[in-house]
């Protein structure tokens, strides 16, 4: 009998990796995701059942992985599943059903890009661009820097290939460069050099690189920041990649995620310049994240239905995801005498555990909220007597998550899987005047 959609739809990741608990004294301002990091090493990529940076850093990271040598149909569709999205999550791993990052950030391997991306299919690749467009940062390595990219140069002409995300709208050049190394220069105003000073030098030694690219500078997209140059002096090649741009970032929007990427393999090493040299990408991806945005803008005695799923292509209204903040405001009038907010269950998910918080001045996070309601349960009411006028920002954090266990590819979904397509609510804030 061939697997259901269904049943491997939730398979996922190698190492759950909690470094730091997640519990809502520890969640910051970074909140609002499931985790920091998912790890593709799926179909045609290099599979690791870590991330070195990601221990080294303290995030919390998921793995996707198959077998390299020997792929079946199993690994294939369980990818699909968690990429496009199955019955039981309909929205795919990366989203929240408002098509939210539901990481922080996604990794993606050296391997063989377009084989992978093969792999994918449509949805699945749509999904990660809008993972990106929506707030989610990318980082990439070799195949990862070439996915990211509109296609390649070859000959001094364009090649689009379909099967990349393009989440970068750039070119890239494959340096025909394999199982060597080459040094690194750190350009002068690179940002890497705010997380780490690599032994106050501005070259970085033997960088592994097998069949990687670089970034073509003679169309470069606007606001595209050159990190690294190859030093390729040593190197005996019929193109030289010396100078060579071999990591670049960028980033569209304050709503979009930053795209960090390079085009040789520094994402194994476990110590020294080279560790702090794929760490400073995280962190440069990390602190790129989009930022949020309000979900609506209240109206006094107004009732707000978060009911929608991901397939209702309707965001502003659509259920919240698994340790997943939605954002509300309301503009409180000179004299009022109090704010009611009425956070409201939908039938059949009053077992769900929903958080209430409200502040001025931002947004509403557990640990800058003035007023909040952690109970357990979805139903809340915060009253807010004699508040100042201005606006007043509410948010609304869904504390149920799911559990996992072991599986073909890593850890698999269980317990509340539920929550994966959202749990609607209502809400309300009434002003007396």
């Amino acid at each position: 009998m061939k697997p259901s959609m269904k049943s491997l739809g939730t398979f996922l990741v190698v190492a759950s990796i909690f470094v730091t608990s997640l519990d809502m004294n520890a969640q910051s301002r970074y909140s609002g995701f499931y985790k920091d990091i998912f790890m593709d090493c799926g179909v045609k990529l290099n599979s690791y059942p870590d991330l070195p940076a990601a221990n080294y850093l303290g995030l919390t990271i998921d793995v996707f992985s198959t077998d390299e040598a020997n792929v079946s149909q199993r690994d294939s569709i369980a990818q699909k599943a968690i990429f496009a999205g199955c019955e039981e999550d309909s929205n795919g791993a990366l989203l929240y059903p408002d098509g939210s990052p539901r990481y922080r950030l996604i990794y993606v391997n050296g391997g063989k890009s377009t084989s992978h991306g093969k792999s994918l299919g449509k949805t699945a690749l749509d999904n990660i661009r809008k993972f990106v467009a929506n707030g989610g940062s990318y980082v990439g390595t070799c195949a990862g820097a070439f996915f990211c990219s509109q296609g390649v140069v070859r000959d001094g002409n364009y090649v689009p290939n379909e099967f990349y995300s393009g989440v970068w709208p750039g070119y890239t050049v494959g340096t025909k460069l394999e199982k060597s190394a080459t040094g690194m220069f750190i350009e002068k105003r690179s940002p890497l050099l705010k997380y780490y000073s690599f032994d106050g030098r501005m070259e970085i030694d033997s960088v592994r690189h097998n069949g990687g690219c670089y970034a073509y500078e003679e169309n470069l997209p606007k606001g595209t920041e050159i990190l690294l140059r190859y030093d390729g002096d040593t190197l005996k090649l019929k193109n030289s990649i010396d100078r060579k741009a071999s990591a670049w970032a960028w980033k569209e929007s304050e709503k979009s995620g930053r795209v960090v990427v390079i085009g040789s393999h520094p994402e194994r090493m476990i110590s020294g310049s080279r560790l702090e040299l794929f760490s400073a990408m995280i962190r440069y991806a990390l602190d790129g994240n989009g930022k949020p945005c309000i979900k609506h803008q209240l109206q006094s005695g107004d009732t707000i239905r978060m009911v929608c799923s991901s397939r209702a292509n309707n965001p502003s209204n659509a259920r919240i995801g698994d340790r997943q903040f939605h954002h509300f405001c309301i503009d409180v009038p000179k004299g009022a005498k109090e704010v009611t907010i009425n956070l409201g269950s939908v039938k059949g998910w009053s077992d769900v555990d929903l958080y209430l918080f409200a502040g001025y001045g931002e947004f509403a996070w557990n640990d800058t909220a003035q007023w909040k309601s952690v109970n357990n349960g979805v139903g809340k009411i915060l009253k807010i007597s004699d508040p100042k006028a201005g606006k007043l920002y509410i948010s609304v954090f869904c504390a149920t998550t799911v559990d996992s266990r072991k599986g073909r590819n890593g850890d698999a979904y269980c317990g509340r899987t539920d929550i994966l397509n959202g749990v609607p609510y209502t809400i309300c804030a009434a002003i007396e005047m």
